[in-house]
């Protein structure tokens, strides 16, 4: 169904327990329909966690999800973002400016942010990326087109006010949160953990339903990253019982979903190594082979996922790059 046919989401709030609400906020985008927020009680306020995307309106349907559970924009006495990706840091501005609250976020945010202060250099870049992967000019110059019509996302950049690194807790009426660093979904990705009462605040690390997702380009190995987290989330004693992901429902086998995505990233990895064993080829070449028949015109970040697979088999030694124009990849 195209966008103007499909039928928004409107914002919703709703009570997970005692003290800790959901906020249910639309996307723009298909397949995906909403995000979350969370909003948990600190004394005669509140602490969110995480803002939805802005758009026009965006700010309307959190203040109506907000309403549904009695809580205002004004009574937010800490803003805390998961990570910099638009639908969790897009508010982050007119809360501020409305609550006079603080953010904290932790510091590797360029890989959001950059883009809003030179959007024309960013889609330079990205199109770089698409012609050294071989995508074909006019698929790029398509791509180009879409681009300069889509909506950052983000009102406008706050640098946080405190950086969200492991040591710093945020103080809640449910307790004390501490900071989880899991980069590889993004590089400024963290995780909140409330360990007394065993609730994993996960943003998009993990998620309801399996879904990987990488930001390309601002660290070696993003895909080792993601493997790595996992092990520090899988670490965490006591052991999480009840998760409050980025998108979905929240859900309480933690310890599966953090299998199933192992398992998931695992059968990439393994399809792309297989895919470049016979000869060399571009990661646009590679994206089917991965991802199905169908996949590679489906979307650009197909593209993306598929150079970070191929960056972790370079980053372990199973893989190399044949310079050229464009770039090509051979298995070891």
């Amino acid at each position: 169904m195209s966008e103007s046919g499909r039928k928004r989401e409107l914002g919703r709030g709703e009570r997970v327990l005692g003290g800790l609400w959901r906020l249910r906020l639309p996307l723009p985008w298909p397949g995906v329909p909403h995000c979350n927020a969370w909003a948990i009680r600190a004394g005669d306020g509140f602490v969110l966690v995480d803002t939805g995307m802005h758009e026009p309106g965006s700010l309307e349907q959190l203040e109506r999800a907000m309403k549904m559970v009695g809580l205002r924009i004004e009574d937010v006495k800490l803003l805390v973002c998961t990570h910099a990706h638009s639908d969790h840091y897009g508010q982050a501005g007119p809360i501020v400016d409305r609550a006079g609250c603080e953010l904290w976020m932790h510091p590797n945010h360029q890989h959001a942010t950059r883009s809003l202060e030179d959007p024309a250099q960013a889609l330079q870049r990205r199109l770089e990326v698409g012609r050294t992967s071989g995508v074909p000019e006019l698929v790029l110059r398509r791509y180009a087109e879409v681009a300069k019509e889509q909506v950052p996302g983000i009102a406008r950049v706050v640098d946080p006010d405190l950086a969200l690194l492991p040591g710093i807790e945020v103080e809640t009426d449910l307790g004390m949160w501490s900071v989880i660093e899991t980069p590889g979904h993004a590089p400024s990705h963290v995780c909140l953990y409330q360990a007394e009462r065993r609730i994993l605040i996960s943003g998009d690390h993990l998620l309801g339903r399996i879904s990987l997702y990488y930001d390309y380009g601002w660290t070696p190995d993003p895909v080792g990253e993601f493997l790595r987290s996992l092990d520090a989330v899988e670490a965490l004693r006591p052991a999480p019982r009840l998760c409050l992901a980025g998108h979905a429902r929240p859900f309480t086998d933690v310890q599966a979903h953090i299998e199933a995505n192992r398992e998931l990233v695992a059968q990439r990895v393994a399809a792309t190594a297989v895919a470049i064993e016979s000869e060399p080829l571009t990661a646009y070449e590679v994206v089917p082979l991965v991802h199905g028949r169908d996949a590679v015109h489906a979307a650009a970040w197909l593209l993306t996922e598929t150079l970070c697979y191929l960056r972790h088999l370079e980053a372990i030694g199973a893989a190399r790059r044949e310079p050229g124009d464009p770039e090509r990849w051979v298995a070891v």
